[in-house]
């Protein structure tokens, strides 16, 4: 047996096992009819008799499993990684044997997790950037003008009615009323906004295209014609760059154009450079995990995926889907799921133990007085009490268990 695996055997017998069995007869005897007997007054020797001692089995074990459970954690002597599983070994009308298997922490062996001389990402923020940050910022905040005179440019939305047709027949699909095609998207087919562009309200068109070469089977590289009606054209203005403008961002300390610019580089700087601790980390723990040696108990690995999948479940949900709906429209299956995400359950359990093992060798620990005060700052910045937030996470325990994983991560920053 590994070293890391503990088989607890727990023994149900006599008036303890009696009593279960009784308690599973008085449950099923009120579900069976025996002819010659009201329904629930049948004798136990004749239930027996017809039904067997092995039908009693199923609830009677049922009944028993919470307490051997307990029995079995109070024997154990590694700390259980999963949810132990069970097995039974024997049953009979005199007993009952239960066998609960638990998998413990692997053996792990650091190898170098310091000095690794990973490259962390210079970052820089480039004139074009901040102009490109700003336009981006001026567009959240344009207002929508109908244009009613002139025609039709990229950055507009031309609101059309348009009817497809391919060899003299209606394209299925390919008619739209009242479509808001902004130009310059590419949204449909090459040539059809260009074909849109300098159209006047009021005015019909036919736009006479050809399909891409790898579009779909049936229509690639077929030839297509839109008939195009503009109903109406809506153009972004964008807010000039002033003091109004400053407001609206929040930034109520910038009075020109020269200080939003430098704010806007710190903003983007900021951000680049998070992305770069991010990626710098990420290599820290990918190579120092490669240096690690450690063999993962299949059991472990399923649990993780299984942990993953249901979290991808609960996402779906928030988008109105369930996972059949999801398999259906990937055409995948619930074995495929589990082998793609086979790796990076893998990446994420060397990681958590990697962090834990560095913990370990360099005595990093988390007082309860640091623990309470990171709750409570994480607590004002999710905007709920510190009792709200532990009974998210599930405990205190757990907390200071994060907080600790985080600060050896940031050991590991500070060495690399």
């Amino acid at each position: 047996m590994a070293n890391n695996t503990e088989k607890i055997t727990i023994k149900i017998e006599g008036a303890e096992w009696e009593s279960a069995l009784d308690k599973s007869f008085k449950k099923n005897v009120k579900e069976r009819k025996v002819d010659g007997f009201r329904k629930g007054s049948v004798p136990k020797e004749v239930y027996i008799e017809k039904f067997g001692i092995e039908s009693l089995f199923m609830d009677a074990i049922e009944l028993v499993t919470d307490d051997a459970y307990k029995k079995a954690l109070d024997q154990k002597t590694i700390e259980p990684q999963i949810q132990p599983t069970m097995d039974i070994p024997a049953v009979d009308k005199d007993s009952l044997t239960l066998e609960f298997t638990f998998i413990g922490k692997p053996d792990i062996k650091l190898g170098d997790y310091k000095n690794l001389k990973v490259e962390k990402d210079k970052v820089e923020v480039t004139k074009e950037e901040i102009e490109h940050e700003i336009t981006h910022l001026r567009e959240q905040f344009a207002e929508i003008s109908v244009k009613e005179n002139g025609e039709v440019e990229t950055g507009d939305t031309a609101v059309i009615d348009f009817v497809g047709t391919v060899d003299g027949q209606p394209l299925e699909g390919g008619n739209g009323e009242n479509y808001p095609l902004e130009i310059g998207t590419n949204t449909f087919i090459p040539g059809f906004e260009d074909g849109v562009k300098g159209m006047k309200v009021g005015e019909e068109k036919d736009l006479h295209l050809k399909f891409p070469d790898d579009y779909t089977k049936e229509l690639a590289g077929k030839e297509v014609i839109f008939h195009v009606t503009l109903h109406e054209i809506k153009s972004r203005i964008l807010p000039e760059i002033n003091e109004d403008f400053f407001k609206d961002l929040g930034y109520d300390k910038v009075t020109n154009e020269a200080e939003l610019n430098s704010e806007v580089e710190k903003v983007l700087k900021d951000q680049k450079q998070a992305e770069a601790d991010d990626k710098f980390l990420e290599s820290v723990l990918e190579t120092a995990a490669k240096n690690m040696e450690v063999e993962l108990p299949e059991e472990i690995i399923d649990d993780e995926v299984h942990r993953m999948m249901h979290q991808f479940e609960e996402q779906l949900k928030t988008q109105g889907l369930n996972m059949e709906q999801y398999y259906k429209f990937t055409n995948s299956t619930h074995e495929d799921m589990h082998k793609n995400m086979e790796p990076e359950a893998i990446k994420r359990i060397k990681y958590r133990y990697l962090i834990e093992a560095v913990s370990e060798k360099e005595n990093i620990e988390v007082t309860d007085e640091e623990a309470e005060k990171d709750a409570e700052e994480m607590a004002t910045n999710y905007g709920i009490s510190k009792d709200e937030l532990i009974k998210a996470f599930g405990s205190m325990e757990i907390l200071k268990y994060d907080a600790k994983m985080r600060k050896t991560l940031e050991f590991l920053k500070e060495n690399n």
